[in-house]
């Protein structure tokens, strides 16, 4: 190849790269803006009064992801009809749970060169009551069924469960007198029936029973452990082995959390599995997909979690039981809690 055919190689490689680069760009951008726009085939989204005040009908409160001017707001729709129109309440949050008149609202601070994080606790109409600032990127967020206690999980480094290199931070609030546990971690640990200190533990996911006791998961040692807490004591203490985001059903007799499993992919490990408080026996859920979620109880019988779907993630419902088969809840969600 001579020389002025080698630049003139060169120089068609480089335009059509730019031309490429701009392409990803300027469709990039076209996306972006797309965000903004209601979409034809999406949910019907509409502005409105949301509240968290008892009413005669069941309600499903989520963030709503759907494309408009009302994404990331949290959205209440019947939850006996969760794909009818979405009334948004123009409260924002990356994560969100709410019971008895009172809701955690983790938020984004945009900032100039980062964004920083905070946990909101907002009171039935959804106004802010308290915040404090959250030490990383939101993952979990639980309330008391009392309403009295919240809970919320961040990354402090890493951004994903799946492999090993992360770090989290998980406080309770009690909101009757705004004390806060600002690191479980702290907590006196009893695994295996004996008192226990290291240094890589770490604690996510807390799901309540009342005001003392809780749910969470314990990691150290390369292992996952189920641990009942006590807010009171301030202890955790180990039950069972292999659990992660653990969701605690309404009679309080099973827990419901995603499970590793032998021969998955390390990028998708888990699986959805209910566990029996009494006998420790486990079920399988009819779910086979990777799961990376908290689940949420709909009644004593139901499960609702997230997966990836076209605009972000979609809600999902599977029975606790094993049986059945999984099924779509609603398109463009996360974050979801019943009132009622």
């Amino acid at each position: 190849m001579t020389r002025t055919a080698r630049l003139t190689f060169l120089l068609v490689a480089v335009l059509l790269l730019g031309a490429v680069g701009t392409g990803a760009v300027l469709h990039a951008a076209h996306r972006s803006g797309l965000r903004d726009q209601q979409q034809a085939n999406g949910p019907t989204v509409r502005a409105g009064t949301v509240s968290l005040r008892p009413t005669t009908d069941r309600r499903l409160l989520v963030r709503n992801l759907a494309w408009g001017p009302h994404r990331d707001e949290i959205a209440a729709v019947p939850a006996d009809d969760p794909r009818g129109p979405r009334t948004a309440s123009g409260v924002k949050c990356l994560r969100f749970h709410a019971a008895a008149g009172t809701a955690i609202c983790l938020q984004a601070v945009h900032g100039t060169l980062e964004d920083t994080y905070r946990a909101v606790v907002l009171d039935s109409h959804l106004r802010e009551l308290h915040h404090f600032p959250a030490a990383g990127i939101p993952t979990r967020a639980r309330v008391s069924p009392s309403g009295h206690l919240v809970a919320w999980t961040v990354f402090v480094s890493g951004d994903s469960y799946a492999g090993t290199d992360f770090s989290t931070r998980t406080a309770i609030v009690d909101t009757r007198t705004w004390a806060i546990d600002d690191n479980l971690e702290t907590f006196h640990i009893t695994k295996d029936g004996r008192p226990y200190h290291a240094a890589d533990t770490n604690v996510w996911g807390v799901t309540f029973a009342d005001d003392t006791r809780f749910y969470a998961t314990l990691a150290t040692g390369g292992h996952t452990y189920l641990v009942r807490g006590d807010v009171t004591a301030r202890t955790l203490t180990t039950l069972h082995r292999n659990v992660e985001c653990p969701s605690l059903s309404p009679d309080g007799t099973r827990i419901a959390y995603k499970k590793r499993v032998a021969g998955a992919s390390p990028d998708a490990p888990w699986r959805l599995y209910v566990l029996d408080l009494r006998t420790m026996r486990e079920t399988a859920t009819a779910e086979r997909r990777n799961i990376d979620d908290q689940a949420l109880w709909a009644d004593k019988s139901t499960l609702v979690y997230a997966l990836p779907g076209d605009y972000g993630s979609d809600l999902w419902t599977v029975p606790a039981d094993g049986t059945g088969t999984a099924r779509r809840l609603m398109t463009s969600a996360v974050a979801p809690a019943y009132l009622g």
